[in-house]
C-alpha cells in the first residue's frame, strides 16, 4: 500500500538503515551526485550511499511504500546520461542511490566468467583479470574513468566495439515493480543462492555458495551472435541502434528502469598482439567502402573503429587537454579523482561572487594552456591534410590481413593511413575519448555566448 510522502519520515527511516553518514541531505554535498560530467542535472531530496546489496534492497522498499523515484547511480560519469536527474519538474520525489560501496566482483568458472556488484568498476575488473590472462568486454574508453559494469550493461555500451558488440548478458539479479505495485526480486543471475531477497542478497554478497550452486544454462552472458550480425552488409536493418528488443533481457538495455543488483558476465582473452591503424580521408564515402568490405570480406574482425571529424579532433585537442594529459600522467585511477577535485573546487567558487559558475572549467583551461603540445607529429600532420580520421584497432592475424588491404585500398584510392608505434596507439584512443568532454567543456566556457540551456540540452547561435 503507497503511503503518503512524508520528506522528515523518509529521511530518518534512511537513516535507520545507512547511519547518517550515508543518508546525504545537504546542498552542497548532494551536488556532487545531482550534477553529471558531461550530461544532466537537477534536484534529489536525499542522496543514499547504500554499503550492501541488503541495504539496497530496504531502501528499496522504503521508495516503493512512499511512491519515490529512484535514480540509480555509480561513478556518475554522465557518458550516457540517466544517472541523475534531468530538470526539476519531476511530480514525484526523487532519491538518488548511490552503488559505489558496493563494488565487489566475483571470479567464476576459472575467470571465463564474473559477477559484478552494481558499484564494481570496469578499471577494477581488468586488474583483477590479469592474472587470468583475460580481460573485460571494455577497456578502450569507459574503463578510464571509472565506469560501472553494470551501467555498462543496463545501456548496452560498446558502440565501437566491433568484435564484442554491445555489453549483454541474460544473467542478472534485480529488482522491480511488478502488475500489482510490488517490489519484487528476480533472480537470473543462475545461481542458487536462496529463497527471499535478504538471503538471496547476503549469500551472494558474501560468496557464500558453491560451484554446484552455479548453473550451466543455454543462457547467454555476452552477444556472441554479435560478429555474424555485424557481418550483414546487406540487411535492412543496422546491427546496433538503441532499444534493440534483441538486447533487452532482464538488466541488459534496462537504462534504469529495474534496480541492478549484480550482472554474471563473460570475460575475452587477451590478444597476444593489437596494432591501430590511423587512417585519414577526405572522402567520407571512402570510411563507408572500407567499413563494408572490411566487414563482409576479412577474416578476422576489428576490435574497434573510431571516428574523429577534423572540426572534433580540433575541439578535442583544444578544450580536453586537461582531462588528455590527466589520464596520460597519472593513469586511469587519477581520473574519478580529478573529478571530485573539481566538484569540490566549483562548490567552494559559488561561495565566492566573484568567481563565474564552473570555476573548474575555466581554471583547468587556463592551466592546460601551459602544457605543451600532445599529440603525435603523425596524427597532426594528419589534422592538416584531411577532414575525416578513423582509428582501427586490429589483433593478432588481423594486423597483416588489415595491412595488407590498407595498402593495396589505399594506392587506389584518396586518403592515406599510418601504423601506430605503442604511443601514438595510446594517443590516439586517448584523444578520442576525451573528445565528447570538449563539447561540455565548451558549454561551460561560452554558454552565454551560444545560447545554451543546460538542463533541456538544446542550443542556439546567439544572433
Amino acid at each position: 500500500m503507497i503511503e503518503l510522502f512524508d520528506q522528515k519520515k523518509a529521511i530518518e527511516s534512511l537513516r535507520a538503515i545507512l547511519g547518517g553518514k550515508y543518508t546525504i541531505t545537504t546542498k552542497w554535498r548532494k551536488q556532487a551526485h545531482t550534477k553529471g560530467w558531461r550530461y544532466g542535472e537537477g534536484d534529489a531530496f536525499v542522496v543514499v550511499k547504500p554499503g550492501t546489496l541488503v541495504e539496497m534492497w530496504r531502501v528499496l522498499e522504503i521508495c516503493q511504500k512512499m511512491d519515490i523515484i529512484v535514480i540509480m547511480q555509480a561513478a556518475n560519469t554522465g557518458l550516457t546520461g540517466g544517472s541523475t536527474p534531468f530538470g526539476n519538474d519531476y511530480d514525484r520525489p526523487i532519491l538518488i542511490m548511490n552503488t559505489m560501496r558496493i563494488k565487489d566482483i566475483h571470479i567464476i568458472e576459472s575467470g571465463n566468467q564474473v559477477i559484478g556488484f552494481s558499484g564494481s568498476t570496469l578499471f577494477d575488473l581488468e586488474n583483477k583479470l590479469k592474472k587470468y590472462n583475460r580481460e573485460p568486454h571494455s577497456v578502450i574508453g569507459s574503463s578510464c574513468i571509472g565506469a560501472s559494469i553494470v551501467g555498462g550493461v543496463c545501456n548496452n555500451s560498446g558502440g565501437a566495439l566491433v568484435k564484442r558488440g554491445p555489453a549483454f548478458t541474460e544473467l542478472s539479479l534485480y529488482a522491480k515493480i511488478n502488475s500489482k505495485s510490488e517490489l519484487i526480486l528476480v533472480n537470473e543471475l543462475g545461481i542458487e543462492l536462496g529463497k527471499n531477497p535478504e538471503e538471496i542478497l547476503t549469500n551472494l554478497q558474501s560468496g557464500s555458495y558453491d560451484n554446484e550452486d552455479i548453473l550451466h544454462t543455454n543462457k547467454l552472458a555476452s552477444d556472441n551472435e554479435y560478429r555474424s550480425r555485424i557481418r550483414d552488409v546487406d540487411a535492412h536493418t543496422p546491427a546496433r541502434f538503441n532499444a534493440d528488443v534483441r538486447r533487452l533481457h532482464g538488466a541488459s538495455g534496462c537504462a534504469g528502469k529495474v534496480v541492478v543488483f549484480a550482472v554474471r558476465l563473460d570475460t575475452y582473452p587477451v590478444p597476444k598482439k593489437n596494432q591501430v591503424f590511423y587512417i585519414g580521408t577526405n572522402d567520407p564515402q571512402i570510411l563507408g567502402k572500407i567499413r563494408r568490405e572490411i566487414l563482409s570480406t576479412f577474416k578476422n574482425l576489428p576490435v574497434s573503429g573510431e571516428y574523429l571529424h577534423k572540426d572534433c579532433y580540433d575541439a578535442a585537442k583544444k578544450y580536453s587537454k586537461d582531462t588528455f594529459v590527466a589520464i596520460e600522467q597519472m593513469g586511469p585511477s587519477f581520473i574519478p579523482k580529478l573529478f571530485e577535485f573539481k566538484r569540490r573546487v566549483d562548490l567552494l567558487a559559488k561561495k565566492i561572487r566573484i568567481l563565474p559558475d564552473f570555476f573548474s572549467e575555466y581554471l583547468m583551461q587556463f592551466l592546460s594552456k601551459f602544457w605543451p603540445n600532445h599529440l603525435p607529429k603523425r596524427m597532426e600532420e594528419y589534422r592538416e591534410k584531411f577532414d575525416h580520421h578513423w582509428i582501427v584497432e586490429m589483433s593478432d592475424d588481423g594486423i597483416k590481413e588489415a595491412e595488407n588491404y590498407f595498402q593495396n585500398f589505399f594506392s587506389k584510392n584518396d586518403g592515406s593511413y599510418f601504423i601506430c608505434d605503442e604511443k601514438e596507439s595510446t594517443k590516439a584512443m586517448t584523444h578520442r575519448f576525451v573528445a565528447a568532454g570538449s563539447i561540455a567543456r565548451y558549454h561551460s566556457l561560452y554558454r552565454k555566448k551560444i545560447g545554451c540551456n543546460a538542463l533541456n540540452g538544446y542550443c542556439t547561435a546567439s544572433q
